[in-house]
């Protein structure tokens, strides 16, 4: 498994306004190495204790993004370093990512987690959910954090049909929201959407980040 390599015919084929983040959960540091040596420099982990070990042995220009469900109570352990959080699902949850932020001094950068696919396992507001947490405007009292743009995670299905229907989706709420909310914001400029099976899909739908693991290092 040669990760550089994978790594370079990946950029050499994506668009420049296509950014990846290298899924490097469950895989080692001397992998995450390879590919840190290889230009690659967004990583993305789903646990926060794995994220927390990694980030005191790797290099301090790696772009660390929390892609998995967050807890409340596990927000103090990342924020003094996370570039980008994937998944604000709930105010709840943006008051922790606040109050963290301002206890660090730092602005934290946060996606909207959007429920688009068919799967209850899925977690994130629904498009309604979302139009109405943006409409109420509490986001608007936080200064430690930013809302960036949105996440969201297709069906895993061999429909392509559906799985373009809700990136679309997605995309078409991105665009309304940032029209009605963050027109005058150059920071709500990210579309978090596409994985190793999917990505070709949502590049055509408008993602700006694509999370790929397999495609980088391999099966676990």
């Amino acid at each position: 498994m040669n990760i550089a390599l994978h790594i370079r015919a990946l950029k050499e084929s994506l668009p420049p306004q296509v950014r990846v983040v290298a899924v490097s959960k469950f895989h080692p540091i001397e992998q995450i190495r390879e590919a840190y040596g290889a230009g690659q420099r967004l990583f993305g982990e789903s646990r926060v204790q794995e994220l927390v070990e990694k980030q005191r042995k790797l290099p301090v220009d790696i772009e660390w993004h929390f892609i998995g469900s967050l807890q409340r109570n596990k927000v103090k352990q990342i924020a003094p370093f996370v570039t980008l959080i994937h998944s604000l699902d709930s105010e709840r949850l943006m008051r922790e990512v606040e109050k963290q932020g301002a206890a660090c001094g730092r602005v934290i950068a946060c996606l909207l987690q959007v429920h688009i696919a068919e799967e209850e396992t899925k977690s994130g507001f629904s498009p309604d959910e979302c139009r109405q947490f943006l409409e109420e405007g509490s986001w608007k009292e936080c200064s430690h954090l930013q809302i960036a743009g949105m996440m969201g995670m297709a069906t895993y299905t061999d429909d392509r049909e559906q799985v373009r229907r809700e990136f679309r989706l997605l995309r078409e709420l991105f665009q309304e929201s940032k029209a009605k909310y963050f027109a005058d914001d150059s920071a709500f400029r990210e579309l978090s959407m596409g994985m190793s099976g999917d990505y070709p899909i949502a590049m055509e739908e408008g993602s700006s980040l694509i999370r790929l693991g397999t495609l980088i290092f391999g099966e676990r």
